[in-house]
């Protein structure tokens, strides 16, 4: 079989039915013959074959970058002759292969006695993705006497690789493009339903909000050759949802600038921009791209003469438009006065998109530039004996004498890497962190395993003390994506160190766990850092953060993070919650009461919900913490009592022992270390020596919410609101109506699934139909789609007997040993019991039907996500508990509360009961900075 024969075959595929360019190339069976073809002077593909190889493949640490970097090698050291690449045209080549095997060529040459290891050394000195063997390697040829290895490092100490590059432009013209109105979800950016073609991103940048968008986009460039596009959230926040690095690298696609002209289709640098400002977790991977992301405050609240804010019949305050960002309008964004500009008008002070650091990150072309670049500046100077220049802009450091911790601080504090600092620090303070556990999901995982090949990573840092690679996100249905995708991706992961949701080997069942559920259990101290490749990554142990693919391949790397100290906002209980609720109606009621405490404002946006739930296991106070996404919080963190935590941590322990089971621990024995530091922390705890994470009593922070449980009386129901009038105001997740608003309305489809469900709901579903059941024959006016979110909650309900009634009602069950192929397009009224896995959340693989109204456990509303539009109707997602959509599934309208209320009697539904005082501790008990 010729693979070249089969590439152009490939290459006629996508130019005809895609209108796109040739797939660039990973392969080292195909490049190798190529190579082959370039040798061979009259071959008749050799025009051809150097195109490839030069233009269109793969850098890091590909299959194909292996053989790439070993020709090169044989050019540079005169082996080879190629007419078309000297040897230093070669070493230019392997100048942009971004490390791994060009890194490994380039010392082989630099090192050794040949012609061209001083033009080698030159290129190295460019060169910032290096690991410890490559290190290694220059500090023993340093040490034996090496003058070049002298001289890289003398420049490395010097960080020349970032000092030589050009600074930024002192202006950057823009010309806006109005993205859509109202809050931007990542999905419209890289919709979920194209998470299979992520890593093609020329095919994925297809996807990116519409044709007709695309065409627009084209044609302002056309316009303004000498402007960038800059995409906008009008009156509303950019990115919000998922952290999609997918999402950036289609803007990048579409509006960025060329990264290198050897690496097809990775661009960099876009300039985006919204209303609100960017949410947090985009704004990260923005960085990572060396881009641009603005706060624009183009529309402000109206004040009357007394200065007092207007509000419309509803409540919500009304807007006035302070400077237009109309589509077409072109601007220039000022970076040295941190200004923005229509011509000479100054519109909005936007300093905080260009911090020092973020300065750096935009002249370094990403945010992996810098923390390597740190990393081998410092390594460069204690190798030479002497001290490092100061260089890059150095880490904010807040400390406020006087002043406690909030939760985050103290964990920041906790895992904090070259801290200068002596007494605690404070929100704001710049940190690098060290990172415990690490998460990847399935839909992101191919281009997380892309971004670790780019930073020519091959192993996880031995510092990690867990990771999983989850396979949630395509668990409904085994089509040939996922046939293709995911084998592929868990055997890079296997072999990368991280715990597999699949065995490549095929010792242990394949699993579909939903990612956030595994990361909750394999969270075994309080006071962890967990960084994971989803916006649901808010572990209710420690503080998570949800990242993009390439934050996420970052901390597997090399076992860190780098992030300011995020300020908290504090949440407490009073009153007591009503037996027919459930916790969800708790969860939607917090962001309800807090809307209406602080007049509309969102204090939970972009900082720390440090919430007192600690009676709640592990499991249960998981509902709060993942809602937090939807409340655009950076993370969240569980403060609980010493006991809570105890029971929680043995309840981890066996589920990571039933993983070690079923064969799932690797060869580091990753999952065995962390039953041990869970022994660890609970002895700790028992002892007194180091109780259960709290805040101090003499804390700082943003903003105060009390929670009143007495008001809350029936349940509570997020909304998308798809036919307010105002659009910006649709599909927010921040309105939270009472059950009773909806009286009867019908409803299409109702789901019981998703992360944000726990072993408690499946038993819920069996207790309701156990009581109904008392009543008289039970029959769905709806179809009722249910799925469990691990294999071990199947395991548990089917050895406690909840699973058997659910079997009973149901007229589908999953098999695993016949998988669906096929994604559900009609639904009967029938109870489906589903894969383990995200299911309908996810949205990328099953939909409910057009148009439908569905009520359901997810965590997203957003339009299209679990349903589409139809042409009569626009679908909707309203969110619910667990008791409601059931019930409601069961009626096929939504019930009176005299209905629910009997549906629900006498079942034991996830209750809370708040601690009954402050779990705050005495400010004297600070805890210091450590040196890691």
């Amino acid at each position: 079989m010729s693979y070249y024969s089969e590439y152009l075959k490939e290459i006629e595929v996508r130019k005809n039915e895609l209108g796109l360019h040739p797939k660039p190339i990973d392969s080292a069976e195909l490049l190798s013959e190529i190579i082959e073809q370039i040798k061979d002077t009259g071959n008749e593909h050799r025009e051809g074959s150097l195109n490839f190889f030069i233009y269109n493949t793969l850098p890091g640490t590909t299959p194909a970058a292996v053989v790439k970097a070993a020709f090169l090698k044989e050019i540079v050291l005169g082996d080879s002759v190629v007419a078309e690449i000297t040897p230093e045209f070669a070493l230019e080549l392997l100048s942009h292969m971004k490390g791994g095997p060009s890194v490994e060529v380039l010392l082989d040459v630099a090192l050794s006695d040949h012609t061209q290891a001083a033009a080698a050394g030159d290129i190295l000195k460019s060169q910032v993705f290096l690991y410890d063997a490559d290190t290694a390697r220059l500090e023993q040829s340093y040490k034996a006497g090496n003058a070049i290895a002298k001289d890289i490092l003398a420049s490395y100490a010097n960080a020349e690789f970032f000092t030589k590059l050009d600074d930024i432009p002192e202006q950057v013209k823009v010309v806006t493009y109005i993205a859509a109105e109202g809050d931007i979800s990542t999905d419209l950016l890289s919709p979920g339903n194209q998470s299979h073609s992520r890593a093609d991103r020329e095919l994925h940048g297809l996807c990116m909000i519409s044709p007709e968008a695309q065409k627009e986009i084209k044609e302002l460039q056309a316009a303004h050759p000498d402007a960038k596009v800059m995409l906008i959230a009008e009156k509303g926040t950019m990115g919000v949802g998922s952290s999609r690095m997918s999402g950036v690298n289609n803007v990048a696609l579409w509006a960025g600038e060329e990264t290198s002209p050897y690496i097809p289709f990775v661009n960099n640098k876009p300039v985006v921009a919204g209303t609100n400002g960017i949410a947090p977790i985009f704004l990260t991977t923005v960085g990572v791209t060396g881009g641009i992301g603005l706060d624009l405050k183009n529309w402000v609240k109206k004040v009357d003469d007394n200065g007092d804010v207007v509000r419309d019949e509803n409540g919500d305050p009304v807007l006035e438009q302070a400077y237009s960002v109309a589509t077409g309008t072109v601007l220039t964004i000022d970076t040295k006065a941190k200004k923005l500009y229509n011509g000479d008008e100054e519109l909005v002070d936007v300093s905080d998109a260009f911090t020092p650091q973020k300065v750096e990150f935009m002249k370094a072309g990403g945010s992996y530039a810098v923390v390597f670049g740190k990393k081998l500046q410092t390594f460069a100077a204690e190798t030479l004996g002497i001290e490092a220049p100061v260089v890059y802009a150095p880490s904010k450091e807040t400390s406020i004498e006087g002043q406690g911790l909030t939760a985050v601080e103290k964990i920041f504090n906790r895992n904090a890497v070259g801290v200068a600092s002596e007494t605690p620090l404070h929100s704001g303070s710049d940190v690098r962190v060290k990172v415990n556990i690490v998460g990847s999901q399935d839909t992101t995982g191919p281009m997380t395993c892309q971004e670790l090949e780019a930073m020519a990573a091959s192993k996880i840092s031995p510092s990690v003390d867990g990771a999983f690679q989850s396979g949630c996100h395509t668990a409904s249905v085994w089509d040939n994506k996922a046939k293709a995708n995911t084998p592929k991706l868990m055997a890079f992961m296997n072999a990368f160190g991280v715990i597999t949701a699949r065995d490549p080997k095929h010792v242990y069942h394949s699993m579909t766990d939903v990612i956030h559920k595994v990361l909750n259990d394999i969270t075994v101290d309080d006071r962890a850092i967990i960084i994971g490749g989803d916006s649901h990554t808010r572990m209710s142990k420690g503080v998570a953060f949800g990242a993009d693919s390439g934050t996420v391949a970052l901390a597997l790397a090399t076992g860190e993070a780098a992030m300011p100290i995020p300020e908290s906002v504090k949440v407490t209980f009073k009153g007591s919650m009503q037996p027919h609720m459930d916790f969800r109606d708790i969860v939607h009621a917090t962001q309800a009461q807090m809307l209406k405490q602080f007049g509309g404002e969102n204090v939970f946006q972009g900082r720390v919900i440090e919430v007192q739930i600690g009676t709640l296991l592990a499991d249960q106070a998981f509902t709060f913490t993942d809602w937090t996404a939807e409340m655009k919080a950076k993370a969240s963190i569980c403060i609980s009592t010493n006991e809570t935590l105890i029971a929680s941590l043995e309840l981890a322990k066996s589920r990571i022992q039933i993983m070690i089971d079923k064969g799932m621990d690797n060869e580091a024995n990753m999952l065995q270390g962390l039953i041990d530091l869970a022994d660890k922390r609970i002895a700790e705890v028992k002892s007194g020596t180091a109780p259960a994470l709290a805040p101090d009593d003499n804390a700082n922070y943003y903003a105060e919410v009390v929670v009143d449980l007495d008001t809350i009386v029936e349940p509570m129901i997020a909304d998308p609101d798809v036919n307010n009038d105002d659009i910006s105001k649709r599909y927010t997740h921040d309105v939270i109506r009472p059950a009773s608003y909806y009286d009867g309305r019908k409803v299409d489809l109702g789901f019981v699934g998703s992360c944000m469900v726990h072993k408690g709901d499946m038993k819920i579903i069996a207790a309701m139909l156990r009581n109904l059941e008392t009543k008289g024959t039970i029959s769905f006016k709806a179809p009722l789609v249910v799925a469990p979110p691990t294999y071990n909650i199947v395991d548990e309900l089917k050895a406690e007997g909840d699973w058997d009634i659910l079997k009973k009602y149901a007229g589908f069950e999953f098999s695993d040993e016949n998988p669906k192929e096929a994604a559900r397009t009609k639904y009967e009224n029938i109870l489906y019991l589903e894969r383990p896995g995200c299911n309908l959340c996810m949205g990328n693989q099953e939909k409910a039907e057009p148009g439908d109204t569905v009520l359901a456990t997810s965590t997203r509303l957003f339009q299209g996500r679990v349903v589409e539009d139809s042409s009569e109707k626009k679908g909707e997602s309203l969110l619910g508990s667990t008791p409601m959509v059931v019930l409601s599934s069961i009626l096929g309208r939504f019930p009176t509360l005299q209905e629910y209320q009997e549906a629900v009697a006498g079942i034991d539904l996830t209750t809370f009961q708040p601690p009954q005082e402050d779990l705050a501790i005495a400010g004297s008990d600070i805890i210091p900075a450590v040196r890691v």
